[in-house]
């Protein structure tokens, strides 16, 4: 096989030399240069053609985000984006994952003493996944809206929705998301995303959307209207205190490698909601999600995974279709469309009528 190609795009020199020596020891990689700018990567990406552009988002001479938007136009290729953890790097780097960049890594990781090893370890691997990324064309412009679907007309807080994605997910999400009605019911979302930027994501989801979006905070009702995004490094789950569904956020340990965990979340919508529940798996890398789906469709959810052709990275949604967890397999544009209807198709426990 082949080996990855990866263009280096940062005006630091230092890092620069460190992801080189990163990428550089990989047996499966290979660096095709490294530009201090956009203007001397862009005679590199002609040239060398490279598989994986890491991209850094403040450069002189032309910011990333610029530069980011003009190769997704015109020359779309997979690009990990390398951030800061400021509240402005992460409002940026939402951006970026909104302009086609497949995933990024928080930059302050790449200086701290003694965190080589486990720096390199994300990074290569973001890296792999990238090459194998679904990118896609941009249109210039803002992004058409999602078709708005239109009040849900249900009562009380008995039906929930469950969301859980990696790769490529931030904006699957959005794209649900933004056709739910304001009742809607309460909707709670797993993404493997890392401290510092969960916060942020939830605020420009929220800005998009007719529901309330925010951050899921530990022993908050569940609310019809309102969607609640996994804090980073925290499991997300959901609970029964009497009539009521709560949320429950925990730092329990790493499952299937991650925290949060989708498998997590879905299990508790499982044990807790069953029939009152809608599963959906979007895409991302790996095979979280995809157990606990199938317990979901065992307890008597309905279950949806999203389609190869629209996954950035068909991988979670891959395994759980593998075992024969989603009763649905659709494009991310019909996915909450299929919730409405099986939610308002379903009687007032839950059982499809």
């Amino acid at each position: 096989m082949a080996a990855i190609r990866v263009l280096i795009v940062d005006d630091s020199a230092l890092v620069r030399a460190l992801l080189t020596e990163i990428v550089r020891a990989q047996p499966d990689m290979e660096i095709v240069g490294a530009a201090r700018d956009p203007y001397a990567a862009r005679a590199l990406i002609r040239e060398m053609n490279p598989d994986v552009i890491t991209l850094d988002v403040e450069m002189p001479r032309m910011n990333g985000l610029e530069f980011l938007a003009r190769l997704m136009q015109l020359r779309p290729t997979p690009v990990l984006m390398i951030s800061s953890l400021t509240e402005r790097g992460a409002e940026v780097t939402m951006r970026a994952l909104e302009l086609g960049a497949v995933d990024f890594v928080a930059k302050p990781r790449l200086g701290i003493a003694g965190g080589l090893e486990q720096a390199a370890e994300e990074i290569v691997s973001k890296i792999r996944v990238a090459a194998r990324a679904r990118v896609r064309r941009m249109s210039p412009g803002p992004r058409a809206a999602a078709a708005a679907l239109p009040s849900a007309g249900f009562s009380g807080t008995e039906k929930l929705v469950f969301i859980g994605a990696s790769t490529g997910g931030t904006e699957a999400i959005r794209d649900v998301l933004a056709s739910f009605p304001p009742d809607f019911p309460g909707t709670l979302i797993t993404l493997h995303m890392p401290p510092g930027f969960t916060q942020r994501y939830a605020e420009r989801l929220d800005r998009s959307c007719r529901i309330t979006v925010r951050e899921a905070r530990d022993g908050e009702p569940v609310l019809p209207g309102h969607a609640y995004v996994a804090p980073g490094d925290h499991h997300l789950r959901v609970a029964r205190s009497g009539s009521d569904y709560l949320v429950r956020v925990s730092q329990d340990e790493h499952v299937n490698r991650h925290r949060p965990s989708v498998d997590v979340l879905f299990a508790s919508a499982a044990k807790f909601a069953g029939p009152n529940a809608v599963g959906v798996l979007l895409t991302g890398m790996g095979k979280d999600g995809a157990r606990a789906l199938l317990e979901m469709r065992q307890a008597g959810a309905w279950t949806i995974a999203q389609d190869e052709a629209s996954c950035i990275v068909f991988g979670m949604p891959r395994e759980a279709i593998a075992l024969g967890a989603a009763h649905e397999v659709l494009p991310i544009d019909q996915i909450a469309e299929s919730i409405a209807r099986h939610l308002a198709a379903a009687g007032p426990r839950g059982v499809r009528v």
